[in-house]
């Protein structure tokens, strides 16, 4: 069989809610020539039905054992045959151009390692923010930029496969990734960031400034809940640019900088979520008078745990450039 042009990912476990909605958009692309690698995480429900009842151009496949999702990707990209990689998770819903439009760019350039689309994040009813609205991405090289702020979500990402392959399993150092260097199986939280960061390294990037992927949420944000993991991952994905960008620190020593501020402010608030106050302020403490943000969960850890729901409404609703 010819190859197509795009293969698109997705990674189902339980999905059956919002997984008809999310394959029919798919299926409504105005851009035809794509595959879809459907990777079943032992789903229970009827995801497997639903997705082998769009047909032929679904190549449906199902592990043995529930694993990561960043592993569970990491499979169903060794299926993928297509010269460009996209990925929609099956609550996500796409824009009928939408693959079209970033095949567009990918042609068009040939240095485009990723091109994203804007966002509208949705509750399955209304929208309720744009992602271009509060944060102006960068094209070109952009790898500072883009750690400084990650404007990409998931569903509205895709890269090309020479990008993708070039994050050779040679480069990775032992036990910081795995499967061609592609989402490393040692991070939870932040594994999709990783593989942006490694791609807009070495790649341009690219973006469709037009709303063409809706990505739901569901309920309350869990991000806060999640903090000490991401001050993990995120010193993890530091050490990991120090070996494989040789004078890092001296090239990117603002990078460093705020690497380490952002962990030190993620465990902070890990920290105060679990009522050890002043363990937070201690680990918050060389960065105190650093900015607004800062000095606020300063004061703000004197208060008990009981008010950390309200902080983290509070703090989701504030600008991006004020969140970094």
């Amino acid at each position: 069989m010819n190859a197509p042009a795009v293969s698109v990912i997705m990674n189902c476990l339980n999905s059956s809610r919002d997984l008809r909605e999310a394959m029919d958009s798919l299926m409504a692309q105005t851009f035809a020539d794509f595959e879809v690698i459907f990777w079943d995480n032992c789903s229970t429900d009827e995801s497997p039905a639903i997705a082998r009842s769009y047909g032929d151009r679904v190549r449906y496949f199902r592990g043995e054992t529930i694993v990561p999702l960043g592993e569970g990707r990491n499979l169903a990209l060794a299926q993928a045959r297509g010269r460009y990689l996209a990925f929609l998770d099956c609550d996500d819903v796409w824009k009928p151009t939408k693959l079209e439009r970033q095949v567009a760019l990918f042609e068009a350039n040939p240095r485009v390692g990723l091109v994203c689309t804007d966002t509208e994040i949705f509750d399955g009813r209304r929208v309720l923010k744009r992602l271009f609205a509060e944060t102006s991405p960068a094209r070109g090289m952009a790898f500072a930029a883009l750690m400084q702020r990650q404007w990409i979500s998931m569903s509205s990402a895709m890269v090309s496969r020479e990008a993708l392959t070039s994050l050779s399993a040679d480069k990775i150092p032992s036990g910081q990734g795995s499967n061609g260097g592609w989402f490393d199986q040692s991070l939870n939280v932040c594994e999709e960031a990783d593989v942006f960061y490694r791609i807009a390294h070495d790649w341009e990037l690219d973006f469709v400034d037009e709303p063409l992927t809706l990505w739901r949420v569901h309920g309350n944000n869990t991000t806060f809940r999640k903090f000490g993991q991401f001050a993990d991952e995120t010193l993890r994905i530091l050490e990991k640019h120090r070996m494989l960008y040789p004078g890092y620190d001296q090239e990117y020593a603002e990078l460093v900088a705020m690497m380490t501020r952002r962990a030190g402010f993620q465990k902070a608030v890990a920290l105060w979520r679990e009522g050890r106050n002043s363990a937070a302020r201690e680990a918050i403490k060389p960065w105190r008078y650093s900015g607004l943000k800062f000095k606020i969960f300063w004061w703000a850890s004197y208060l008990p745990g009981v008010f950390f729901d309200m902080a983290a409404r509070l703090y989701f609703a504030l600008p991006a450039n004020f969140r970094q």
